[in-house]
């Protein structure tokens, strides 16, 4: 039994649909116990895992495995036999599923993407992203090479935050600041936003759920509702939609705080950006979807 199962896991809270991503699986810095607890937070109907779960990149040079990313695994085993439905949107780092993508096991659903029905029913594109990323759907060396380079900032990163600890600050992400900082970065996120929004309209839907960037964010592009997971590696984030169709982004808050997770923010919230269709590119995936489906609990709305 995992020592991290949460005190409330006798009261789960009901929730309509959870989507998390890039968790990661198989690294040193996945955070794994602390996604565990939050999964044991809530009664799910549907679950989405949205690309990244397992890092198949990582495994091929080494098996780094502890138990805590075994009870990640135990804890969405038991969501199924529980009842909740469990899709899992393949990612570039676990491409290695992607050629048994159409699964079905019970519950647990294997696919590249999916489109969900919320509760007041908007039709949300879910996948993981990597297909809108130009260096990595083309120029697979520099992925390889920029995942490396990324490894490296998260060890410094683990290194800096503990000598914070011992001097009694809190967590503080280098990756994430140098994210925003370095303006190929900023200009990367934007171009990876417009386009998926983009292709949300070719689809005619109205949102899009997607990972990838370790970017969590809700927003709106134009008429498009933009739903970014975040990360499990360092944000600690997720989409929590509720019986009403409201979807939050949720917050993992740092070690030692009282409250394990607080809303960030909710689509009903999310500030609209202009969105300039000319401007936009999909980098080529113009691809209709290969499997479309819509959560087991999803209903049309009242």
């Amino acid at each position: 039994m995992s020592h991290h199962q949460p005190a409330c896991a006798l009261s789960r809270q009901p929730v309509r649909t959870l989507w998390i991503s890039d968790v990661h699986l198989g690294t040193r810095d996945c955070q794994a116990e602390r996604l565990e607890e939050f999964l044991g937070r809530f009664d799910a109907g549907c679950i989405y895992l949205v690309g990244d779960i397992i890092d198949g990149w990582k495994l091929r040079n080494g098996i780094y495995w502890p138990q805590s990313h075994t009870n990640v695994i135990r804890s969405l085993l038991s969501m199924s036999q529980r009842g909740t439905e469990v899709v899992y949107v393949t990612g570039n780092h676990d491409e290695f599923l992607r050629r048994y993508s159409s699964l079905v096991l019970g519950n647990i659903r294997l696919v590249d993407e999916a489109v969900h029905l919320t509760a007041d029913g908007r039709r949300l594109w879910v996948i993981h992203g990597d297909q809108f990323d130009v260096i990595t759907r083309y120029h697979r060396w520099l992925a390889f090479l920029g995942d490396t380079a990324y490894g490296v900032t998260l060890t410094l990163n683990r290194w800096l935050n503990y000598w914070r600890r011992r001097w009694g600050y809190g967590y503080w992400s280098l990756s994430a600041y140098l994210k925003h900082r370095v303006k190929r970065a900023v200009s990367f996120i934007g171009e990876f936003e417009q386009a998926i929004a983009h292709e949300c309209v070719r689809r005619s839907l109205q949102g899009v759920v997607c990972g990838h960037i370790h970017h969590a964010e809700i927003r709106r592009l134009g008429n498009i509702e933009y739903l970014n997971c975040g990360d499990w590696v360092e944000s600690c984030t997720a989409l929590i939609e509720h019986s009403d169709g409201r979807i939050e982004l949720y917050r993992a808050q740092s070690d030692g705080d009282a409250n394990p997770a607080q809303p960030a923010a909710s689509s009903s919230e999310a500030q609209t950006e202009s969105f300039d269709q000319s401007k936009a590119a999909c980098c080529g995936c113009n691809t209709p979807s290969r499997f479309s489906n819509s959560c087991l609990r999803a209903r049309p709305p009242a």
